[in-house]
């Protein structure tokens, strides 16, 4: 009678627990959709800064190279002198 006893609440122990695991699982699978989220809306935000610094970049760099030639004819008078 008594290993009849432990299989019956053995059996009743493991059907509370599947519930349990099913509802456990979902919260954590839920958190996890709600984190890609954020994250596919961080990675937007950055995709979108990134372009903007790169069209500044864009914008700036023929003027660096004119800057930086001004600058070496500057430097090379100021040697010479």
């Amino acid at each position: 009678m008594e290993r009849e006893a432990l299989i019956f609440w053995l059996t009743v122990s493991s059907a509370i627990c599947w519930p349990a695991c099913f509802w456990w699982m979902y919260r954590i699978s839920a958190r996890q959709d709600a984190m890609l989220s954020e994250l596919r809306e961080q990675t937007c935000r950055i995709e979108g800064l990134s372009q903007s610094e790169h069209d500044l970049i864009r914008e700036v760099h023929p003027q660096v190279s004119e800057i930086k030639e001004k600058v070496e004819r500057v430097a090379a008078r100021v040697v010479n002198d």
